[in-house]
């Protein structure tokens, strides 16, 4: 599983890649706490979430969304990212994230992910996610 941080005009982009769709989906939110900031502490407790979709490409959108709603409920930076993603007819997930304060990093604020350039495919060595920011 890795990931890359992409120029993009004003916003930032995220190139994520993994064995499996789960590890794919960490990358991509791994993606999303190193746009915040450069560099992240071992503080915080886990937290965990659920989210549900029409589609692949929805239900990463969706969950991304719900990082950075999280981000601003809790007053955290979710980061060290688990995903377990379900087979069931309707994309869902259940994901375990880290939330450090907010008040421990030097963060830059991400409004929202996009569906802008989004793509979410299989790769000759599992699954490739870009995904735009908007900062």
């Amino acid at each position: 599983m890795s990931f890359a941080l992409v120029a993009h005009t004003a916003d930032v982009a995220v190139e994520a890649t993994g064995e499996t769709l789960d590890r794919t989906f960490e990358a991509a939110a791994a993606g999303l706490s190193a746009a915040h900031c450069e560099s992240i502490p071992e503080t915080g407790d886990r937290f965990g979430l659920s989210v549900a979709a029409e589609s692949p490409e929805a239900l990463l959108f969706d969950y991304l969304d719900e990082l950075i709603y999280q981000r601003d409920v809790r007053g955290v930076l979710p980061t060290d990212h688990r995903v377990r993603i379900s087979d069931d007819a309707r994309p869902s997930l259940e994901a375990s994230a880290r939330a450090v304060p907010l008040s421990d990093v030097d963060a830059r604020e991400i409004k929202a992910v996009t569906y802008s350039e989004m793509a979410l495919e299989r790769a000759d060595s599992g699954w490739r996610a870009h995904v735009v920011f908007d900062v």
